[in-house]
C-alpha cells in the first residue's frame, strides 16, 4: 500500500477567497462545490493533523441513503420527515459518487452494494418487521435474507435474518478521504497539521495557526462538534463517543474457515447493537473484521485508556459470540470516534455571522451528512438556491440541553440501560 500523500504545514501569511476549516467529509465537499462554482478563486483547506487520522477516517464506512438516527429506537421516523431525508441522502451520495469517479477509486473503496441489517433476537427480528413495514409505506425497496443466506454472506451462524436494502454504499472512509483529497488538491490548496486556534472577524477574516495565518473573504467551518470550539451553539450539541476495534490480517487459513463473502457491512437491527464490517485485502493490508459498539456522551470531547478498556471487553464479547471459529484471533487496533448530535436530531447549519458558515453536528452518520451540509454551505455562501438547500435550511435549530450534571448522567444512564436491553443484539 502505497504511504498517504502529505501536504504542507501553514507557516506564513496566507491570502485567499475561501477558507475551509476540516478536512473531513463536510470540508472536502465544501471545498469540491466551491471548485466548481467559482474555480478562479483560492480556497484554501485547513485540516488539524493529518487526513484521515481523525473521526472521518475512524467510521465503519456506511454512506446510508435511508432514515437512520442514532436517538431513535427504529430508525424510521415521520413520513413526510423521512422522505425529505432520503432525498438529501442520496444527493449527497450522488455528489460522492462523482468524487469516486473523478479520483478514480476503486470499488473496495467506493462500493455501490446496498447495506443489510441483522437480527440475532426475536427483538432483533421484531425491528426488522417494523422497519420493512415503514420502508413499504415510503415506496422503498428491500428483501429478506434467511440465515441460511446471512451464514453464506457472513460466514457466521449468529444472525437469524437480516433486511437487504440496494441504495446505500460501503466505502473506505481512510482512503475515500485521501484519494478525493489528492484529486481535489490540483485545483484547492490543502494544509495538514494547520489547526485554527483563534479567529479574528473583518472585512477579511483572519484564520490563526500555530505558525501561520489565513485571511480569507469567506470561511466555511466543517468541523462537526468543534463548531463549538468556535463559540457557536453552546449548550446545545451532544459530543457521543462510539468505539472500534480491528483484527490484525487474518491467515489464509482463517480466512477460508471463515468463509463468506470477502466485503460487506452489517448494522444491527437493535439501534445499541454491534456493527460488523469484513474488509478485503484490496491494498495489501490484508483480510480484517472490526466490530463497532457501546457509546459514551463526553461533553468535553475528550475520551481516556478507561473507555478504550470498557469498549474492548464488549467488543471481545460480540466478536467470541458472531465468530467463534476465530477464537484465537487478536485484535490489532481499537480506538474511539466523536460524534456529534442534536436532540432534536437536527444539523448545525447556515451563516453563523457576516460570510462565515456552518456545515456541522452530522448526528451519526457523517459520510453522507458530512457531504451534503459541506456542499450545501457551499452553495448558500454563494446564494444559490435549490430545492435540497431549501429542504436543509427549513430545519429547526438544535434544541437546547438540559443543564450539567443531569445531562451527562441521565444520558450516560440511558445508553447503558439500552445496551443491556439490547442483549446479543450488542
Amino acid at each position: 500500500m502505497s504511504p498517504a500523500p502529505a501536504y504542507p504545514q501553514v507557516d506564513q501569511t496566507i491570502e485567499a477567497d475561501w477558507a475551509v476549516v476540516g478536512g473531513g467529509f463536510a470540508g472536502l465537499a465544501a471545498a469540491r462545490r466551491l471548485s466548481q462554482l467559482v474555480p478562479g478563486e483560492r480556497i484554501v483547506v485547513l485540516e488539524a493533523r493529518r487526513l484521515a487520522e481523525g473521526p472521518a477516517g475512524r467510521n465503519s464506512g456506511f454512506m446510508i441513503d435511508l432514515p437512520h438516527e442514532l436517538n431513535s429506537e427504529t430508525y424510521a421516523g415521520a413520513q413526510d420527515a423521512d422522505l425529505r431525508q432520503i432525498r438529501l441522502n442520496r444527493h449527497a451520495i450522488e455528489f460522492a459518487r462523482q468524487t469516486a469517479v473523478a479520483a478514480g477509486m476503486p470499488k473496495p473503496v467506493f462500493d455501490q452494494c446496498g447495506k443489510v441489517t441483522g437480527a440475532a433476537t426475536d427483538k432483533g427480528e421484531h425491528h426488522i418487521d417494523a422497519y420493512s413495514r415503514h420502508l413499504a409505506s415510503l415506496g422503498e425497496d428491500f428483501r429478506f435474507m434467511d440465515a441460511a443466506e446471512m451464514k453464506a454472506w457472513t460466514g457466521t451462524e449468529f444472525y437469524r435474518r437480516g433486511l437487504f436494502t440496494p441504495h446505500s454504499v460501503m466505502i473506505q472512509p481512510a482512503a475515500y478521504i485521501r484519494m478525493s483529497a489528492a484529486e481535489l488538491s490540483q485545483r484547492v490548496s490543502i494544509y495538514e497539521h494547520s489547526p485554527v486556534v483563534s479567529m479574528d472577524l473583518g472585512d477579511r477574516h483572519v484564520l490563526h495557526t500555530p505558525k501561520g495565518r489565513v485571511r480569507a473573504r469567506n470561511v466555511i467551518l466543517g468541523v462537526n462538534g468543534h463548531i463549538q470550539s468556535f463559540g457557536y451553539f453552546p449548550h446545545r450539541l451532544l459530543h457521543v463517543f462510539t468505539y472500534a476495534s480491528m483484527t490484525r490480517a487474518l491467515t489464509e487459513a482463517e480466512v477460508k474457515r471463515l468463509g463468506g463473502a470477502p466485503d460487506w457491512g452489517l448494522l444491527p437491527a437493535d439501534p445499541m447493537g454491534t456493527t460488523v464490517r469484513r474488509v478485503s485485502n484490496y491494498d495489501g493490508s490484508g483480510h480484517r473484521l472490526t466490530v463497532r459498539n457501546h457509546f459514551t456522551l463526553n461533553q468535553s470531547m475528550e475520551i481516556g485508556e478507561r473507555h478504550i478498556r470498557q469498549a474492548a471487553k464488549l467488543h471481545d464479547r460480540a466478536f467470541a459470540a458472531r465468530f467463534p471459529m476465530l477464537k484465537d484471533v487478536p485484535m490489532e487496533h481499537r480506538w474511539g470516534g466523536r460524534l456529534c448530535l442534536s436532540l432534536n436530531s437536527v444539523p448545525a447549519f447556515g451563516e453563523q455571522e457576516e460570510r462565515v458558515f456552518s456545515a456541522a453536528c452530522q448526528n451519526g452518520l457523517g459520510t453522507v451528512k458530512g457531504t451534503l451540509s459541506g456542499m450545501l454551505a457551499a452553495e448558500l455562501a454563494l446564494n444559490l438556491r435549490s430545492p435540497q438547500l431549501d429542504d436543509f435550511q427549513a430545519c429547526a435549530q438544535p434544541s437546547r440541553l438540559p443543564p450539567e450534571p443531569f445531562l451527562s448522567i441521565g444520558a450516560n444512564m440511558t445508553m447503558r440501560w439500552k445496551e443491556w436491553q439490547a442483549g446479543i443484539e450488542l
